[in-house]
């Protein structure tokens, strides 16, 4: 009898790190549906619930001038986007198009691409001390990069 549960027991671990996998797998793509749906919704709750406060959001950006640089995004700029952004409900489709990738998890870190309807956005998410996964990086273009141009 103790032998039956000894094997039961050790053919249960490995399906319970498949789950402990699933799990997180699962809160990383919430963090990331926080992100955009937060943006498709106006609602900043959501987006302060997938960022680290630390957010760094990054993109390469051409000057009126021709010269290109790295234009910097922080956390307080992504609420308001949030907030702001699609406050009339015209920015995006009926349907967004949303397409989350998870790349790579290693215990608390994941790469993660996400393909919206103007953009794709790189990024990097953490597990914190809570057991939740946090958006912390992230470097997105538009899918015409021909649009990361300042007008004037």
């Amino acid at each position: 009898m103790k032998s039956c549960f000894l094997v039961l027991l050790f053919a249960a671990v490995p399906l319970l790190a498949q789950a402990a996998d699933v799990s997180d797998s699962q809160l990383i793509e919430a963090a990331v549906r926080d992100y955009i749906e937060s943006q498709h919704q106006a609602d900043p709750a959501r987006m302060e619930r997938g960022l680290d406060p630390k957010l760094a959001k990054r993109t390469y950006w051409q000057a009126a001038d021709g010269s290109e640089f790295v234009m910097n995004t922080d956390y307080d700029a992504m609420v308001k986007v949030a907030k702001n952004y699609n406050k009339d409900g015209s920015k995006f489709p009926a349907k967004p198009r949303v397409d989350i990738k998870i790349l790579d998890v290693d215990q608390r870190v994941a790469t993660v691409k996400l393909s919206a309807d103007e953009w794709i956005d790189y990024m990097h998410l953490y597990k914190n001390q809570r057991s939740e996964w946090k958006i912390v990086n992230v470097l997105w273009q538009y899918h015409d990069t021909a649009r990361q141009v300042s007008k004037k």
